[in-house]
């Protein structure tokens, strides 16, 4: 039997459509116009410059920001081309590479790095109150536990 959504809920789980796409499409035009980086060169820039050495596997990376691993070869290429990545053969898996961050995309992203938390903070932390804001972080949080538990199985 099909537990359709009430009223309520069809219009919580509409804003939060609008809001996912919106807010993701608002912080890439601001990082697109402000530092020419779209939000997935932002994320495997931060996810490199956590990492030891600022590099990753390229199989682990793609598990990082969610992509396929042709998705990520095709990304990596473009941010190859403008010097911000580089890969390097995995001298324990010939068959491995990974992708590492260069001194010009440290440079970028530690340039881009403050208007990318300004322009989070204006278009989602400036609308909320701090105790909507932790309660969103919550309610997210357990939402991705369950769906990463999901996954897995």
């Amino acid at each position: 039997m099909t537990r359709w959504l009430t009223e309520n809920e069809q219009a919580n789980w509409r804003a939060w459509l609008a809001v996912s796409r919106l807010l993701n499409d608002r912080l890439s035009r601001d990082l697109q116009g402000q530092h020419d980086l779209t939000i997935a060169d932002y994320e495997i820039l931060v996810q490199l410059s956590e990492s030891p050495d600022r590099r990753m596997r390229m199989s682990d990376l793609a598990e990082a920001t969610l992509s396929s691993r042709s998705r990520l070869s095709h990304q990596i290429d473009r941010m190859m081309e403008r010097g911000l990545v580089e890969r390097q053969a995995c001298e324990d898996d010939r068959r491995g590479a990974f992708a590492v961050l260069t001194d010009h995309g440290w440079d970028t992203l530690v340039k881009a790095a403050p208007d990318h938390v300004e322009s989070v903070r204006l278009h989602l932390l400036d609308v909320l109150s701090p105790d909507e804001f932790a309660a969103l972080g919550q309610a997210c949080q357990k939402v991705a536990d369950q769906l990463e538990v999901d996954g897995s199985t």
